[in-house]
């Protein structure tokens, strides 16, 4: 009983040093799942950063599917910031997460929207659960930043 007690005391010490968790919601008394809450700031567009809740289980396999995000401007957004990133439409990951031993994770991928010049986040699952991929979606308007209309959509 006692090793048991240790293992998870060492197990809540090393979830809990996760420098981007930001909070830690308990699903109740008689279930090892909480929500963690995260930030993420984006590694090329420094001016952003990204709040992620997902539910993780402790003990488990594989932790739900469901997740949320919500990106701002936290800082200044440059045109050379924009130049660096991927302008393909699937944009490229930015954070990946697994989620489970039996290979799903969750990713973060940033997608250039041009015309609308907004920067969209999308937080993803990579397996199918309950017949759908879960996702959740996030913008970032460039309106207001230095890089608001210093490029054009490519032919």
């Amino acid at each position: 009983m006692k090793k048991i007690a240790a293992a998870a005391l060492l197990t809540l010490g090393l979830t809990a040093c996760d420098s981007g968790e930001v909070g830690d919601v308990s699903l109740g008394l008689f279930t090892m799942k909480d929500i963690k809450l995260n930030h993420l700031q984006d590694p090329v567009v420094t001016g952003v950063t990204c709040h992620v809740a997902s539910v993780e289980a402790d003990f488990s396999l594989a932790d739900p599917s469901d997740s949320s995000i919500s990106c701002r401007q936290t800082g200044e957004i440059t045109p050379e910031m924009i130049a660096n990133i991927d302008t393909s439409k699937d944009g490229e990951v930015v954070f990946k997460k697994s989620k489970s031993i039996f290979f799903k994770s969750m990713k973060i991928r940033r997608i250039l929207d041009v015309e609308n010049q907004t920067l969209m986040y999308l937080s993803y699952s990579t397996k199918e659960t309950s017949g759908s991929f879960k996702h959740s979606l996030s913008t970032v308007p460039l309106w207001g930043t230095k890089a608001f209309g210093t490029f054009t959509k490519k032919d």
